[in-house]
């Protein structure tokens, strides 16, 4: 998975690179907030992204507000980094837009179990995403039919809302995907083939 570490404090940043790349994730770095917002407009954006919340530039709070204003079917998910530890700190910082919160300096097991938190939750974003364009592909190949056809029991041919009455095939050609192979079944073929002309 690709990672995007935004922090300005230089040691900060490549402990984290050190810990995500060592549990075989792809590392993006970013050493301001303008770096990182960046990374983030960009068409390879990260699917997971550690943010701390004071940079130069933009700040963390911020990118998280801006990410949640754009649509997106996958949006990324973001654990905020900050020293900022008390209640009011951490409510703002999730209801900026953070998906998590971690308090520095970070233990490496807590930040490890909040990672694979992330990825689970990347990995049910992109199945729904590819559970979602299934759908709307099969939808685009129906066309209504309605459900209750009126029919005429003697020559087959079906009403339609305006009161006319048109051939069952040409009723289908018109109302759904339905294409004909034209053919005789047995007992036609031997009507058929016992007609006098």
């Amino acid at each position: 998975m690709k990672v995007l570490i935004a922090d300005d404090d230089s040691i900060s940043r490549r402990l984290l690179q050190a810990t995500i790349s060592g549990w075989g994730h792809e590392v993006v770095l970013a050493c301001n907030g303008d770096e990182a917002w960046e990374q983030l407009r960009s068409s390879e954006s990260p699917q997971l992204i550690i943010l701390d919340w004071m940079m130069p530039g933009v700040d963390g709070i911020e990118i998280c507000k801006r990410l949640r204003e754009r649509a997106a079917s996958e949006p990324p998910y973001i654990i905020l980094l900050s020293r900022r530890d008390t209640t009011a700190d951490i409510v703002s910082g999730l209801q900026s837009g953070a998906n998590d919160y971690v308090v520095k300096p970070f233990h490496p097991d807590e930040l490890d179990a909040r990672f694979q938190v992330g990825c689970r939750v990347i990995e049910l974003q992109k199945a729904l995403a590819n559970r979602v364009r299934e759908l709307e592909a099969a939808a685009a190949h129906i066309k209504e039919l309605r459900t209750l056809l009126p029919i005429c029991c003697s020559c087959k041919k079906i009403r339609d809302d305006q009161d006319c009455w048109h051939q069952l095939e040409n009723y289908l050609l018109d109302h759904s995907e339905v294409r004909f192979s034209h053919d005789l079944c047995p007992i036609c073929l031997q009507r058929e083939m016992n007609s006098p002309d």
